[in-house]
């Protein structure tokens, strides 16, 4: 079943501000990423699932919800951490999720304390006066406190050192160990990596790319960089029948493209030759991505 989806979701600013025509499913137990420039809607997006925004047209759902006609319900089993956090008029962050605790009916406040430890959070501290990074964490505590089914965060690490970063992250991939259905946005793709089954990429409002993780770890084809220790071994090598992608003749280096069933037999073959050194380039996220915008841009320059 899909707990957050996304039915031509459109959210016209005009002067093409907005989301437009957004398209997305996502099942229980899954944790999609998105990511994209700063303004091309990864906020906007957040906020029409959370039912916050009116769409122009099209709906999104949460559990078959539309998220318009039932924001309150929604709220009620959804963790969200926004981009932009602003606290109510209270004095420490031990009053703030006492608050949120009261309006979410817990009574158990153990899982709290727990996140509380782990992000090393002082919930004392007066909430004006917090740092960002304390807020950050604040804000994390109160999404995740009651165990949510759903969970939105957009962009969560903000303002976390790495440190906190790294603990807020082993925090998330436990949560999507229970089962939980996670939608985060960060402008990181290791972050995005690292944790997500599936990452979406937004550009100008529209989504333009959804890929698996899998795909992207265990892809068909490897790359190799291989630099030879003499002119003649490069040049013996680049007339063989690999296909090569780049060739940087003045240090005598080839970068070459096979199937990953190959990888055997070519540092069998590499045997021949006087090698000075070989490394995998590794096929990442960001690599992917930014072969998907580059591929865009020349459709757009070609008019296609």
């Amino acid at each position: 079943m899909n707990v957050i989806q996304l039915d031509g979701l459109t959210k016209d600013y005009g002067h093409g501000q907005g989301v437009f025509d957004l398209n997305l499913d996502i099942a229980g137990g899954e944790m999609m990423g998105y990511v994209g420039t700063n303004g091309s809607g990864k906020t906007t997006t957040i906020r029409n699932i959370l039912g916050f925004l009116k769409p122009t047209k099209g709906k999104s759902y949460v559990n078959g919800l539309s998220s318009w006609e039932h924001a309150s319900e929604i709220a009620s089993f959804v963790g969200y951490v926004p981009g932009e956090i602003a606290f109510p008029d209270l004095k420490t962050g031990i009053d703030f999720l006492k608050c949120q605790a009261e309006f979410l009916g817990m009574s158990d406040m153990s899982y709290a304390n727990e996140l509380i430890e782990r992000l090393q959070l002082d919930p004392r501290a007066n909430l004006k006066r917090m740092s960002k990074g304390m807020k950050q964490k604040t804000a994390l505590v109160a999404a995740l406190m009651n165990d949510a089914p759903v969970i939105l965060l957009d962009e969560p690490t903000t303002g976390l050192d790495p440190l906190m970063r790294a603990t807020f992250l082993d925090i998330i991939k436990e949560e999507h160990k229970k089962g939980k259905t996670i939608f985060m946005s960060s402008h990181s793709f290791d972050e995005l990596e690292s944790t997500c089954d599936r990452v979406a990429l937004i550009n100008d409002g529209h989504i333009i790319d959804v890929c698996k993780m899998d795909d992207i770890h265990n892809r068909e084809f490897k790359e190799f960089k291989i630099e030879f220790n003499t002119a003649e071994d490069y040049q013996r090598f680049i007339r063989g029948k690999y296909e090569i992608t780049r060739l940087q003749e003045q240090y005598s280096q080839a970068t070459i493209k096979i199937r990953s069933t190959e990888t055997a037999q070519l540092l069998h073959t590499l045997r021949n030759y006087n090698v000075k050194f070989i490394s995998e380039l590794p096929y990442s996220l960001e690599r992917h991505f930014k072969t998907v915008l580059r591929n865009k841009k020349e459709n757009e320059k070609n008019g296609k």
